[in-house]
């Protein structure tokens, strides 16, 4: 005899998860181009560079996705919720640091 042990089922969950990495991953981005660049790369460059490395690795692993595995699927939906996420991550990252709080470094 088999236990029914429940199952909790959040819609859109496989979204919301791309979603919250997308947006961690562009915040954790623009600090490090700051961080490694010791400030010498202005914010709204970092914010750039980061979003863009967000979207396009996001397109890159669906392209992968779709063509060299059987097992797993390309979505549209995950390009776009990348896509929003890394969106969100960047324009967090430049409302908290706005000209009332610089982000500064010690060169």
């Amino acid at each position: 005899m088999e236990l029914d042990k429940g199952k909790i089922e959040i819609p859109f969950a496989d979204k919301i998860t791309h979603f919250v990495f997308y947006l961690i991953f562009s915040i954790l981005a623009c600090l490090f181009f700051r961080e490694r660049s010791k400030g010498k790369i202005h914010m709204g460059r970092a914010i750039g560079y980061s979003a863009l490395i967000a979207i396009v690795y996001g397109i890159f692993i669906e392209i992968l996705q779709h063509t060299v595995t059987v097992d797993r699927m390309a979505e549209f939906g995950d390009i776009l919720a990348n896509t929003i996420g890394t969106i969100a991550g960047v324009g967090l990252i430049w409302w908290y640091f706005s000209k009332e709080r610089q982000l500064k470094w010690k060169i």
